[in-house]
């Protein structure tokens, strides 16, 4: 990194921090990151002047270097992926030329696809704001599980940009075509933003719902162009040629200017030697942002749980600087995370934009490009787990040429050690890969099925599928789901397959928050797995900072009763998850005693304490009586080898048990293409199956998509990477 550098407007943030960290202890690393000037290019001829009239009256006189080589891309129907860092203006990207197609032909249809709701509603108001200052005549809409039936026929008929996300498109537009022919028939461009998002099995979900789009695009006759933008990372043509099946054009050449960004890597003290145990992360990253809070800065703080949201935001709202001076606002300080309103969300994000809101505490769902204006400063409680996400949540501040603060508060894991003790690992160049496995059987047949259904497949066609889909079709037609005839394959079942396929892992129940008020209120929603932690009876929910107790948690019709309180502690329950083998489906055997096979966990909601707050003491407990949850899915695991650990004390293999689970979970994703939270660790020091210490590497999505049999099959492979990783690892006693 480069030498650390002084500037006049970053400098009163930064005394401030020096003085919070002097104060607090521990250790302060500072990293500089110097300024970069802007590069600006031509526009490309053929963008009409009522375009670049619209945006330079909203302060764009010319393009960055980027946005000319993209939009000419896109001009001359050339699919391309935008890597480019955030806040360096990727909508223009593709806002450019889908409004010059619009121009060019007003029956010409753009198709956006974003990852979530929130940023399909930003981008809505930002292109019809464009659209109104050029006196434009294209309309502009959501579709979304939020658009009103009343609303859908006009999105279908009168939409010239679509905004939807890839659930939706999923299964309540592709298997509707004949409901779409305007939009399919005239679809020019396809947006896909936030490409990184699909990743491990969602992203190779995504990349088989783009192959069912192009599939019926071709059958109304049109050949749209990719534009796909992502955040840095290091394989992103490798990941769009996944995602679309095309080659596209890379723009990387990053010409938005920067500026100065100054990170402060703070170690707190340690609090216990003997375990090794640092003052926590949540009262760290508490005495550094109210610091900023009280130097005047517009400050985001990222937090790495829906409770350390809540704490945090309730601990800077009482802290200086927390509170609202400004007559009309409640708050200044306010948190952020799923489980908020859709209204509730959008107003904070207003906030931030127009400055009434100085403080948000949020997890990393602001991480994506959602526009919430120009901030001082970030602090980051915890590492995100990628060095990609580390530079998104950082950049978060610092708009345009601005100078900019972050501070990255370590905890005392492991992994968060070795990032404040070795900065270089944080260079930008050591961005990691993004993987995803569309061919994976058990995924392709699920899209396979929907594709039939919305549209015969011909010979021609399956022969250029994938080595699955025979297999795939083959199973179909055994089971009746479809008919082989004419060279052509039909769908005869009634079912609607697309319903049945979720793209997303888990369950998608949420539980009801009520406020028991006169009316009740709904101040919230919560998915089923995080209710058991969050919403037992007697928890105390935290919601925007404010406290909640809840008086009954209605686990049949998913609903929670709360009321306001005003108490001095918070609940933290325990979940405890334990794995049984149901049958062993293969037996690796060599290199080491492992197998795979169907596995059921259980999840079962135990105790909970009452932590005080500010002092985090343990001031009472209580039981937890929820039915158990139970997920079937599909496990890997590897045995200690007897001879390996003959004569070890219990703790050791302990020990080398977690060890080893950390290091495979590691090295598998690299060897399955799937993300790290596709696959699950749990160890067992006596497993009841193999009567060994054992490691399960287990899928999340319940039912599995195959993983846990690959890594069976690739298990010398594993045990070579593995150990490979070790003996390359230059610290002397074990690193993350």
């Amino acid at each position: 990194m480069p030498a650390l550098r002084m500037t006049t407007v970053a400098a009163p943030l930064m005394d401030a921090l020096r003085a919070a960290a002097a104060a607090q202890g521990g250790d302060a690393t500072w990293l500089s990151v110097p300024a970069r000037p802007a590069r600006f290019a031509d526009w490309p001829t053929a963008v009409d002047a009522r375009i670049r009239e619209a945006l330079r009256g909203g302060g764009i006189a010319r393009l960055y270097t980027h946005q000319a080589e993209a939009v000419a891309h896109a001009l001359a129907r050339r699919d391309q992926v935008v890597v480019t860092p955030t806040a360096s203006g990727k909508t223009l990207c593709y806002t450019v030329p889908v409004l010059q197609a619009l121009l060019d032909d007003p029956n010409a249809r753009a198709l956006y696809l974003f990852p979530t709701k929130a940023l399909a509603q930003d981008q809505l108001h930002e292109l019809q704001g464009l659209v109104e200052a050029a006196g434009l005549d294209v309309g502009a809409f959501t579709y979304d599980g939020d658009t009103a039936p009343a609303a859908r026929r006009a999105v279908r008929t009168a939409g010239h940009v679509v905004i939807t996300n890839p659930d939706m498109l999923h299964t309540g537009i592709l298997p509707h075509h004949t409901k779409w022919v305007r939009l399919f028939e005239q679809l020019r461009y396809i947006v896909v933003d936030e490409l990184h998002i699909y990743r491990g099995v969602f992203g190779s979900h995504v990349a088989n719902v783009l192959w069912r789009l192009l599939r019926v695009c071709r059958f109304y006759g049109s050949d749209p162009v990719f534009i796909c933008c992502s955040a840095t990372i290091a394989n992103p043509r490798e990941l769009a040629s996944a995602l679309t099946g095309r080659t596209p054009a890379l723009v990387a050449d990053n010409g938005a200017p920067r500026g100065e960004r100054h990170v402060l890597l703070y170690n707190p003290p340690v609090v216990q030697p003997a375990l090794g145990i640092r003052r926590g992360v949540v009262r760290s990253a508490t005495a550094l942002a109210s610091a900023l809070q009280a130097a005047g800065a517009q400050t985001l703080v990222f937090a790495r749980s829906r409770t350390d949201v809540e704490v945090l935001t309730q601990y800077l709202r009482a802290a200086p600087g927390g509170r609202a001076r400004l007559p009309g606002h409640d708050q200044w300080v306010r948190g952020y995370r799923s489980g908020y309103l859709p209204r509730e969300r959008r107003a904070i994000e207003a906030g931030l934009r127009d400055a009434s809101v100085r403080t948000v505490v949020a997890t990393n769902a602001l991480e994506l490009g959602i526009d919430i204006g120009g901030l001082d400063a970030t602090v980051l409680a915890g590492y995100p787990g990628s060095v990609a996400s580390f530079w998104q949540q950082v950049g978060r501040a610092g708009r345009s040429e601005a100078p900019s603060v972050a501070v990255y508060v370590a905890g005392s894991g492991a992994l968060d050690q070795y990032i404040v003790t070795h900065p270089e690992f944080l260079d930008g160049e050591r961005v990691e890969a993004v993987l995803i496995d569309p061919e994976n059987l058990l995924v392709a047949a699920d899209h396979v099925r929907c594709a039939v259904f919305e549209l015969p497949l011909d010979d021609e066609e399956r022969a250029q599928l994938g080595a699955s889909a025979p297999v795939v079709l083959d199973e179909l037609e055994a089971h009746g789901l479809v008919h082989r005839t004419g060279g052509r394959t039909y769908w005869t079942s009634e079912a609607y397959p697309a319903h049945e396929v979720s793209l997303r892992r888990g369950d998608e129940q949420n539980v009801v928050i009520i406020e028991q008020t006169t009316p009740p209120v709904v101040i919230g929603e919560v998915d089923r797995a995080s209710a058991m932690t969050l919403l037992h009876d007697e928890a105390i929910y935290l919601h925007d900072g404010r406290q909640y107790h809840v008086d009954r948690l209605d686990w049949e019709e998913l609903k929670a009763y709360v009321r306001a309180v005003n108490v001095d502690y918070y609940t933290d329950a325990h979940l405890a998850v334990d794995l049984r083998v149901l049958a062993r489906t293969e037996l690796c055997g060599e290199p080491a005693p492992s197998g795979c096979g169907d596995v059921a966990v259980t999840y079962l909601a135990t105790i909970f304490k009452k932590i005080k707050l500010h002092t985090h003491e343990n001031i009472g407990w209580g039981t937890i009586r929820l039915p158990q949850d139970d997920v079937h899915s599909t496990a890997f695991w590897l045995a200690l080898p007897d001879d390996a650990i003959a004569g070890w004390p219990a703790a050791d293999i302990e020990s080398a048990l977690v060890a080893l689970g950390q290091l495979l979970a590691h090295c598998a994703p690299l060897l399955v293409l799937c993300a790290a939270g596709d696959l699950q660790l749990a160890t067992q020091l006596r497993s009841p199956h193999t009567l060994r210490p054992t490691v399960f590497l287990w899928e999340s999505v319940p039912g599995g998509v195959g993983l846990a049999e690959q890594l069976c099959r690739e298990r010398a492979r594993l045990l070579m990477l593995a150990r490979a990783t070790v003996a390359g690892c230059a610290c002397p006693r074990g690193c993350p």
